[in-house]
């Protein structure tokens, strides 16, 4: 498997979850990991993209709330997700672009469901 998504689950607005992405180190590497996220209904988004340490993006509707990393010894990145809101309900993707074989990978969504 390139890429394994978990974490999700069903949560009370207001709470937290931490979405963990594994990946195989050959595409690992020094390649930027994102998450997406798509809502039923409703286009996939950015949430958050993370380069290095102090090399992170966040979407708007995230910032504050969410913070991304990775264990580069563990070829994982992790996303905490803090005070959670109804809205942030989708199924969330992990996405690498690996830069030297032109390609992108994607790992299978985690369902993410906050209830009001």
């Amino acid at each position: 498997v390139q890429l394994q998504a978990s974490g999700g689950g069903l949560v009370q607005a207001g709470g937290s979850l931490r979405l963990s992405c594994a990946a195989s180190a050959s595409i690992f590497g020094n390649n930027a990991v994102a998450w997406f996220r798509q809502a039923p209904g409703k286009q996939r988004d950015l949430v958050a993209r993370i380069l290095s340490s102090t090399n992170a993006y966040y979407a708007d509707f995230v910032k504050g709330r969410f913070t991304i990393s990775r264990d580069n010894t563990k070829n994982t990145v992790y996303l905490q997700m803090n005070s959670l809101k109804p809205d942030d309900t989708a199924v969330y993707s992990c996405n690498i672009y690996d830069v030297k074989q032109d390609r992108n990978y994607w790992g299978q969504g985690t369902l993410v469901t906050v209830s009001s």
